[in-house]
């Protein structure tokens, strides 16, 4: 009798392990499924060489992107620069862009469903991102050869009109010294969802924020740059001489002076806390592609460090999806929706085959502050930058130069966002060792803006 109980427990036991186990795999299935079908060993779904016969991507306005013909080959845009400036959104023939949409997103290309399976995959899904190819095509023109990014959203629907890395190579000739040539180094990397840099003078705007909620008098009183000022053991250097200066002309004329001293007052937990607010130490998923961390060496630095961590430099690096969404939710009065790069999927019979809802952030900045830092990214704009370059736009930006070592030249950066009803967009343009940020990254910035809005 006791034998039998044994059995009868050992039964049971056996069964509750075969019951979690099958728990287990259902629920590894139901997260995973896609990824398993849609994986490069599935012949079914990619050819001998390991290319997607599956599915089509195409632009905002219906151009196809990238598909499949006749004879189950992968094709792409008849036009090379469009194919180059649209690499790091659609993806290559070998799987190398990690962040492209043949290989993160092939499940839902191939039409993989729960109950289906990839039944369908010989005719696939339809996919319509939110770029539009020929801003795409003009920001990589604009890049002119040089490394960097350039991205344009909707901060109000977070769809990505425009989003650009280079350096690029075409895929359907992908050169053979990719891996040995400098003039491709980190071509398969996405700079604006995964990578993170010096932010140099566009961090003033979170500096600026601080100071507005935290100095009492900061609209008051005059900040005195003599071309530098010691801190500490730090000497701050600027890019002028610029005199007694308001706050509103600090911003303007980007003195390192002035924010260095604002830094100093305004403390190390201040400034940390102001840029985790602005989620520049977060990770956005973009339709599931998560995006870099920025970071800031704020714990036990000097007071010269933290001098030179409020302009932008010491140790401070900034992802460029992160700082474009910071900009969009001071452009939205403080909070601002969370970028996206798929507009739509539909299946062989055109009907939606998922949801992309807008998702939005919560609160970056507070409104009142928002409201107040538009005002003076505006006044930037008139009184540095020049409107003329921004015709037919409400646009308040930010320029940034920062230094990146000695002998090298500096990262160009230019950021911000419009205030018009009908374009509330938000923007960033990186040009690597470029230079100055308004000359360079501004007009790589408004050729952008200006195909966009003017529609040249």
């Amino acid at each position: 009798m006791r034998k039998i109980e044994r059995r009868a427990v050992l039964c049971l036991l056996l069964a509750g392990a075969l019951g979690l186990g099958l728990l287990f795999f259902v629920g590894k299935f139901l997260i995973h499924g896609g990824g398993w079908a849609s994986s490069a060993f599935n012949r079914h779904l990619y050819n001998n060489a390991g290319v997607l016969t599956s599915g089509t991507v195409l632009d905002r306005d219906g151009d196809v992107l990238s598909a499949v013909d006749d004879d189950g080959n992968r094709t792409y845009y008849q036009n090379e620069t469009v194919r180059k400036s649209t690499l790091h959104a659609v993806g290559d023939l070998q799987g190398s862009i990690g962040t492209g949409v043949l290989n993160a997103f092939a499940d839902k290309l191939t039409g993989y469903d729960l109950v289906n399976g990839a039944f369908s995959a010989h005719q696939g899904n339809s996919m319509y991102l939110t770029i539009d190819a020929r801003y795409n095509y003009e920001a990589y023109q604009a890049l002119n050869g040089k490394a960097g990014t350039v991205a344009v959203y909707n901060y109000k629907t977070g769809e990505i009109l425009c989003m650009v890395s280079a350096p690029s190579y075409d895929p359907l000739n992908v050169p053979t010294d990719i891996l040995e040539n400098d003039r491709y180094k980190g071509a398969y990397l996405n700079r604006f969802l995964s990578s993170t840099f010096t932010p140099g003078s566009v961090f003033k705007t979170v500096t600026a924020a601080a100071a507005i909620e935290k100095l009492p008098d900061y609209d008051t009183r005059t900040w005195n740059c003599q071309g530098s000022v010691k801190i500490g053991e730090e000497t701050i250097v600027c890019s002028g001489t610029h005199g007694d200066e308001t706050f509103a002309e600090a911003l303007a004329d980007s003195c390192n002076v002035a924010f260095a001293e604002m830094a100093e007052e305004l403390g190390a937990d201040t400034l940390a806390a102001y840029a985790a607010k602005a989620g520049l130490t977060d990770s956005y998923s973009v339709s599931g592609l998560p995006t870099a961390k920025g970071s800031f060496s704020f714990d036990g630095i000097t007071d010269g460090e933290l001098g030179w961590a409020g302009v932008g430099q010491f140790h401070d690096t900034v992802n460029p999806c992160a700082l474009m969404v910071y900009m969009g939710a001071v452009g939205n009065g403080g909070k601002a929706a969370v970028p996206k790069l798929i507009l739509k999927t539909r299946d062989s019979l055109g009907l939606p085959s998922s949801l992309n809802l807008t998702r939005h952030t919560g609160r970056l900045i507070n409104a009142d502050t928002a409201k107040t830092l538009a005002d003076l990214m505006a006044n930037n704009v008139t009184e540095s930058y020049g409107t003329k370059r921004f015709p037919n736009m409400d646009i308040c930006a930010k320029s940034g130069t920062a230094e990146v070592g000695e002998g090298k030249t500096p990262h160009a950066w230019f950021t911000g966002f419009l205030r018009d009803e009908d374009t509330p967009y938000a923007f960033v343009a990186l040009v690597e060792n470029g230079g100055g940020g308004a000359s360079v990254a501004g007009t790589v910035a408004g050729r952008v803006l200006d195909a966009i809005v003017n529609g040249y």
